[in-house]
């Protein structure tokens, strides 16, 4: 009987819906596709029974009325709540997790693909004092001011891709890919060559493909998908806590390569708050990123190469 080496070993690939967007998952042995696939499923699972907003038996909607006394919450929430507070803090507040009340205004309170377009006027909810900061979380007791409601969307589904890849890696001893609509997290040894992603947000969107080596992750944010209109206004659901509102569409996308989804995803999205101090802001943080203008310009920095039509570029070693 003929058995395959570490040589010929085949990548396994599986595409489906969730969330509201697109999931796939790539592992390096296609032998262990299917139970690479259930440990993504029960990660998923886990983030969202935990913190989704939009469903109304989950831990956070259950006990978020008395969160102003403080609750005492499960692991899995403590967690998703810690990496939040570290993106507040690492993007100097641009990505806030008390931002659930001023989304549930703008319109976006229920599954985008039930946000139906609306004529009522837009309201904005806004707050001189950065709500992140007045969340605190002592041991497994989580206390969130009276007027605050949280949203830990962008950071969980983040924290899950992650959680997904190594787990995988370390459980089936393979390289895994994780994609979770923006967030790719990819974990243990890569393939021959690396692993190659494209970068383009939508179809008529200027497009490059990476190659990444394994442990990197690679994070895209845009002002073009979760949109909805309200009073002839298109919106979209990356809000800029110091006015309410969602962030002027100065870029297309953000994209950032890092060492984590989390990191890549906040300050992707925080890309988008910081408008035109973006390049600036980045800089600082010297990881490859990538951001498309509005009218379809690309402006590279912190390592990521400059593009040549679809010529493949290693950005992360």
């Amino acid at each position: 009987m003929a058995t395959r080496t570490d040589r010929d070993r085949q990548l396994g690939s599986v595409d489906w819906s969730l969330w509201s967007t697109s999931a796939r998952l790539v592992v390096t042995d296609d032998r262990v596709l299917e139970r690479a696939r259930l440990l993504v499923d029960e990660q998923t699972a886990l983030v969202e029974e935990a913190s989704s907003r939009f469903r109304p038996d989950s831990e956070l909607m259950r006990i978020g009325e008395r969160l102003p006394n403080g609750v005492a919450v499960s692991d899995t929430l403590a967690d998703l709540l810690r990496a939040a507070l570290m993106a507040a803090q690492l993007t100097d507040g641009a990505v806030d997790p008390s931002l659930g009340r001023a989304i549930d205004t703008l319109g976006y309170d229920r599954d985008i693909r039930l946000v139906l377009d609306d004529d009522g006027p837009v309201r904005a909810i806004s707050s001189e004092r950065p709500g992140w900061s007045r969340i605190t979380l002592d041991g497994a007791v989580l206390t969130v001011p009276a007027g605050l409601r949280l949203d830990l969307g962008a950071t969980a589904k983040a924290v899950a891709a992650d959680r997904a890849a190594h787990r995988i890696a370390d459980e089936l001893g393979v390289g895994a890919l994780v994609s979770l609509g923006g967030d790719i997290p990819t974990a243990g040894r890569a393939p021959s060559g690396g692993w190659q992603i494209d970068v383009q947000d939508l179809p008529h969107d200027p497009a490059c493909r990476i190659s990444v080596s394994g442990g990197t992750a690679v994070a895209t944010s845009s002002t073009q998908r979760r949109t909805w209109r309200r009073a002839g206004r298109t919106l979209h659901h990356i809000v800029d806590p110091q006015t309410g509102m969602p962030a002027p569409a100065l870029w297309r996308s953000a994209s950032v390569a890092g060492p984590s989804c989390l990191v890549a995803n906040a300050l992707s999205t925080a890309a988008i708050v910081w408008g035109s101090s973006a390049p600036q802001r980045l800089a600082r943080h010297r990881l490859p990123a990538r951001l498309v203008t509005a009218d379809g310009g690309v402006i590279v920095l912190g390592g990521w190469p400059a593009e040549q039509g679809s010529t493949e570029w290693e950005v992360w070693r």
